[in-house]
């Protein structure tokens, strides 16, 4: 998969889902869930212990899916992601390092930004998208207010995301959102719910 079928999927779902977790095995859990729920692009954090087993063992049995590693913070872990099946990388902040070593094997990465500099340095850097980081400092009218002079930049607002609040930053001009807990957590009938009603809430 190309990268920018990659980001094509990604603008199609509109969401990304985010899987952090105490251990690989809770992790691979989540994802499941997740991806059994509807779900075809799925996070999984650096910052879960195994979390190179898990992208590993759940890249193998959703050949179909785009499962990606988050958190990746320098070269030597965007590599170990990468031969471990991430087809895609989110970083909280921008490495260059991380941008090079991505699309040296292919993989789409999106840095975070939280400054209109750091936008246009991340756009200027080869990043596919920006993750606007956290979202939770940003209000809707300062997100346009952000968007309106890049309106080339595909921007991925993460961070204190909600079902309910997710259709408003796709309306505002996202082209997509990060959710974690609120969204990965619980049963596979509770997430299966909430997908169903985001996927909705995204698409009316």
């Amino acid at each position: 998969m190309y990268r920018w079928e990659q980001l094509d999927l990604v603008t199609r779902q509109k969401v990304i889902a985010i899987v952090r977790a105490a251990s690989a095995g809770q992790a691979m859990e989540k994802a499941r869930t997740c991806l059994g729920a509807g779900l075809r692009v799925v996070e999984i954090s650096l910052t879960t212990p195994g979390a190179l087993d898990a992208i590993r063992q759940i890249s193998a049995e959703h050949e179909d899916a785009l499962i990606g590693a988050g958190t990746v913070l320098d070269e030597v872990s965007a590599r170990a992601a990468i031969l471990s099946g991430a087809r895609f990388l989110v970083s909280p902040s921008l490495h260059r390092e991380v941008i090079a070593c991505g699309h040296r094997y292919g993989a789409s990465v999106f840095p975070g930004v939280d400054t209109p500099t750091e936008a246009i340095e991340a756009l200027a850097a080869g990043a596919d998208a920006v993750k606007l980081f956290p979202a939770s400092r940003w209000t809707l009218e300062s997100f346009r207010g952000m968007r309106a002079p890049f309106p080339q930049i595909p921007f991925i607002p993460t961070g204190g995301i909600t079902a309910g609040s997710a259709p408003g930053w796709i309306a505002a001009g996202a082209v997509a959102v990060g959710m974690g807990a609120s969204l990965t957590d619980g049963t596979l009938q509770e997430a299966t719910a909430r997908v169903e009603l985001l996927t909705t809430a995204l698409n009316s």
